[in-house]
This record gives structure tokens, sequence and C-alpha cells, in this order.
């Protein structure tokens, strides 16, 4: 009788064994894979910081994740091509005091004026867009390296900010803003923070683009092979060009939304949020590869790092640990998106 449930214990075992990998597998696969950890995340740490359950932790998460929310999609869309852009967080601090300086009561270029609000709107956006046309020209005409094009673009936006502000004001950033602008980052409309109206619209319409436009299905054909879309018959070196430019736009309309808050228009602005525009993107799902990503999961990425910022200010731990452990959760992620391309090479 032992015998006979011996064998048919080592007879269930490959059914066993296959059911699990089957199981990892649909986990792995999933789209909804990071959502899950955020669950998992919630309620791992719930014990240790109960006020992550609170209304105003929720509050503070979604205050902290909409204007990360709009550059990290833009992020998205230039790693769908399998490029990346390092220059996002100097578009943030330069569009922020370039906009400021346009708008503010004390002797901004249109302050006190009713086009101050426009005016340092069309400011934030064209930085954006003139720094994303730059690094898109520069990669297709030049065929220099998106890494090395964006990060050189970082560093000097980064000390052209410093060098802008000192030459218009002699304090560290640039204040007295318009109260209609500060209300597009820090008011609300009908108990609903305006930024979310913002990121909502930024997120639809981002989404709309990729999946429902040729210009969406381009972007996806160059991440998958850039040679084999050229051949079919797709503007590569346009595309591209879009992309950054693209890229360039929301990380200025981040960088709105981020004054606004904070009601001053300062240099340093984004400076420490680099590695969670990158990381948000991963995290999610979009492919350091190319040719993979979509909006719903760069929210769930940028949920489940906003989640771990908000839990580790709570315990109290410092910004150096803080970023050890997001930096741990990116090579996770990375580590992720290496073995599902593995599967799929197996398919």
């Amino acid at each position: 009788m032992n015998d006979s449930l011996s064998a048919s214990a080592v007879e269930s075992r490959p059914g066993h064994g296959r059911f699990h990998r089957f199981l990892l597998r649909h986990v792995l696969m999933s789209e909804y894979l990071v959502l899950y950890v955020c669950i998992l995340y919630f309620f791992a740490i719930w014990p240790f910081v109960p006020e992550m359950a609170t209304a105003s932790t929720a509050a503070n998460i979604l205050s902290a994740m909409l204007p990360l929310l709009v550059v990290a999609i833009g992020q998205t869309i230039v790693l769908i091509i399998a490029g990346i852009d390092l220059s996002v967080t100097a578009v943030i601090a330069m569009a922020s005091v370039m906009g400021a300086s346009v708008m503010t009561g004390d002797g901004g270029y249109l302050g006190n004026t009713v086009l101050a609000i426009p005016g340092g709107l069309v400011t934030f956006l064209a930085v954006g867009a003139i720094v994303g046309l730059v690094n898109g020209l520069c990669i297709t005409r030049l065929s220099m390296p998106p890494f090395i094009v964006t990060l050189t673009a970082m560093m000097f936006l980064a000390g052209a900010a410093l060098w802008f502000t000192s030459a218009h004001t002699e304090t560290s950033s640039i204040a007295n803003l318009p109260a209609g602008f500060v209300a597009i980052g820090g008011g609300s409309t009908g108990g609903i923070p305006n930024a979310l109206w913002i990121a909502l619209a930024t997120g639809i319409a981002v989404h709309l683009l990729l999946s429902r436009t040729v210009f969406g299905q381009w972007l996806y054909a160059i991440g998958h092979n850039r040679q084999a879309a050229y051949i079919s018959g797709v503007p590569v070196d346009r595309v591209i060009v879009w992309a950054f430019v693209l890229c360039g736009i929301l990380a200025a309309l981040s960088s709105i939304l981020y004054t606004g808050r904070l009601e001053t228009g300062t240099p340093v602005l984004g400076k420490r949020i680099l590695l969670d525009i990158i990381g948000a993107a991963v995290i999610g799902g979009t492919s350091l590869f190319g040719g993979k990503g979509k909006v719903v999961w760069t929210v769930f990425g940028v949920l489940l790092l906003s989640m771990i910022n908000a839990s580790l200010d709570l315990i109290g731990l410092g910004h150096d640990f803080a970023v050890g452990v997001k930096g741990a959760v990116i090579l996770f992620a990375a580590v992720i998106d290496a073995a599902r391309q593995r599967v799929l090479a197996r398919q």
C-alpha cells in the first residue's frame, strides 16, 4: 500500500511542477504584475506603518505621483523606440525658471499683465519641445547614441538653469507667481486636484496615440526592429525626432505641475527624480529593449514607487536609503524584463 502511494505521489509531481511553471509564467507575463506587487507591498508594510491606510497618506501619494506620471509617460514613449532621455529632469528645471521669469510679478517679462500666464505656459512647453527637437536631430542626423546626447543635454541645461536664475534674481529661485498659475499645480476643481485632470488627460491622449494611430504603430515597429521598420516604409528618423519632442513637452508639462505646487521656479527642480522617472516606466513593464510599453503599465510603476517613497518617509529613513531601495526594485524589474524576453523568445 505504501509503495502504491509513493508511486502515485511520484506520478503526480510532474503535473504539479507543470502547474507551478504555468502559474509562474502567467504571473510573469501578466500586464497587471506590478499592480499585484503594489497590493502585496501595501499589506506587507501596513503592520509596520499603519498610517499607510489613512486618507491623508493616500492623498499625499496621489499628489506626489501625478507630476511624476506625466514625465514618466513621456519617457515611456522614448523607451518604446529603444531610446532613453536622461535630460528630462534638466528640462523640468530649465522650463521652471524660464517660465517663472516670464510670469513673476517681480519684474517678469510679462509680469502683472493679462498675458503673464499664457506667455508663461507657452514658455514652459516651448523649452521642452526645443530640447526634445535638438535631442532628436542629434540622434538621427548625427547618428549619436541617445544616452550620450541626452546626458550632455542634461549637464548643459542643469548649468544653464542655475546661470539663468542668477541672472534674473538675487535669490536661489523665482517667486511671486500668479495665483492662476499656482492653481494649476496646487489647486482643485470640484474637490478634485487640477493636476489629476491634467495627468488623466495626458494618459488618455498618449494611450490613444499608442494604441489607435499609425504613429503609435510606427513607434512599436521601430522599437522591435529599426531596420525592418525602415524597409517597410516607416519614416524612422522623423518618428524618432517626434518621440523626443513629445518626451520634452511632457517633461515641461510636468514642470508646470511641480512649479505650480511649489509656487516658485527653481533651477534644482526635479534634480532627484531621474531614477524614479526611468524606473517607473521600466518597473511598469516597458521594455529596455524597445517595442513594448503601455501607459497603464507606467501608472502602476509610478504608483509602486510613490508608495515606497511614502512608506519610507513615514518610517523615517533617509533619502540615501530610499534611493538604495528604489535601485533594488528597478534592478529587479530589469531582471523581470530580461526573463520576459527569454520566455517570449522560446514561444
